[in-house]
């Protein structure tokens, strides 16, 4: 029984197939979708295009930042902590007048031999640049919590807003991000 009942099946599904994709080769009473002419009440169409979301960059002499106890610049034993950036990434979003780039990145703080658990603050410089010309720059005193050894941070900045004129950034702008040597300035309270 459960064979005659198979076959049939098949058999249903065939002719049901066969049906529909005569169907689609039948002249239809509704919308004829072969011609390009559009409604008459349709807004044109403006072409969209993705904006190019420009990459983040480390440079060596930046990606680490020390402190030192005072006095002991340069010297080994007076290391308070080390920081560092691993890997970075960016994520874009644009419209008419503005690209808005969320930039995140991944780092560790090591405790050095005169240093103590507690917290710190980094100063983390984001920049903005299409070849020589510095679009976006922005210092941010960024707070990290160091256990005794280190720990390890994201750190995020999703407001970096550059102007989004005639095509958006160009495959020359590249976002710096780094630590800065002088005082980083501290978050404001709203």
């Amino acid at each position: 029984m459960s064979n005659v009942v198979g076959k049939f099946s098949r058999g249903f599904l065939t002719l049901s197939l066969v049906a529909g994709l005569g169907g689609c080769n039948s002249a239809s009473q509704g919308l004829d979708l072969s011609s390009n002419a559009a409604p008459a009440n349709a807004q044109p169409v403006q072409a969209v295009v993705q904006a190019y979301c420009p990459q983040v960059v480390m440079r060596d002499q930046d990606a680490v930042y020390r402190s030192y106890a005072r006095g002991g610049q340069d010297n080994a034993d007076k290391l308070l902590y080390q920081a560092s950036f691993n890997d970075a990434t960016r994520q874009c979003t644009a419209n008419e007048t503005t690209m808005t780039i969320n930039v995140v990145a991944q780092g560790r703080v090591v405790q050095g031999p005169a240093g103590t658990p507690g917290s710190v603050t980094l100063p983390v410089l984001v920049e903005v640049v299409d070849g020589d010309n510095v679009l976006y720059t922005q210092k941010v005193a960024f707070p990290v919590d160091v256990p005794a050894g280190g720990s390890q941070f994201i750190f995020s900045k999703a407001d970096v807003q550059i102007p989004n004129n005639a095509g958006g950034a160009t495959r020359f702008t590249r976002v710096r991000l780094g630590f800065d040597n002088g005082p980083a300035k501290k978050p404001r309270r709203s």
